[in-house]
């Protein structure tokens, strides 16, 4: 008697890539920018509250425009998806034997015998010939299909997240050390994001870390630069 494998239910991390990716982009950017803005704005000798209204200026710019241009990016590929969903019907229904001997011709150039491949070709049809088509063919699937609007949110909300620890900054912390507070706080958090990117995504913790340090650095080091050489003068 042949004993049937049990139901396939491993977790992969490619399922949420989608939302993953929106939401550490969306975090490290709205840390690096809000808070490379405050460093040159303080640097600048701007007034506190003058750096507050920069603070909460800059989050709801910045939280719109991620959601908008996740948006809009995610759905252009969700709009070619569309397109090949509908192509894909379209040649199943008029076309399927010909549909049939492309799958098959993908499975021999995948390693199978072309009996064998042919088999599996038909078997799957018999069971989705679209989602079959879809997954073998162009790469579709429901793991990795783009959703705009989940892409949208994740961004705004994780870009509004990111934000938030300089403008905290900037309400409470007041005086000159006040670059230096936001440069010392943002970095610290920008290794903890890389390395935690860097985990979910299977890779180096460390190398996550550096690589979103450097990328921070540069940008506070420039704005605290220009706030410098172009602020008001006191005394």
């Amino acid at each position: 008697m042949i004993k049937l494998a049990k139901p396939h239910h491993e977790g992969h991390r490619t399922k949420h890539i989608g939302w993953l990716r929106a939401s550490v982009l969306g975090a490290n950017d709205g840390l690096i920018s809000t808070s490379s803005l405050l460093v040159g704005m303080a640097a600048a000798n701007a007034t506190p509250q003058i750096i507050l209204i920069t603070a909460v200026a800059s989050l709801t710019a910045g939280a719109l425009s991620m959601a908008a241009g996740e948006y809009v990016s995610v759905s252009s590929q969700a709009d070619t998806e569309a397109a090949d969903m509908a192509k894909e019907r379209r040649e199943l229904e008029h076309a399927p034997e010909a549909e049939l001997l492309e799958l098959t011709h993908i499975y021999v150039q995948r390693g199978l015998d072309k009996a064998l491949a042919h088999q599996v070709a038909e078997q799957l049809t018999a069971h989705d010939a679209l989602g079959t088509h879809l997954r073998d063919e162009l790469g579709i699937s429901e793991a990795l299909a783009a959703r705009p609007v989940q892409a949208a949110l994740a961004s705004a909300a994780a870009f509004s997240v990111g934000a938030l620890p300089p403008i905290l900054l900037a309400w409470l912390w007041h005086g000159s050390s006040l670059p230096i507070a936001i440069s010392v706080v943002t970095l610290i958090l920008l290794a903890v994001l890389g390395a935690l990117a860097g985990r979910l995504g299977g890779a180096s913790m460390t190398k996550g870390a550096l690589r979103v340090l450097f990328w921070g650095a540069m940008a506070l080091g420039a704005t605290g630069l220009i706030g410098r050489l172009f602020g008001v003068a006191t005394g």
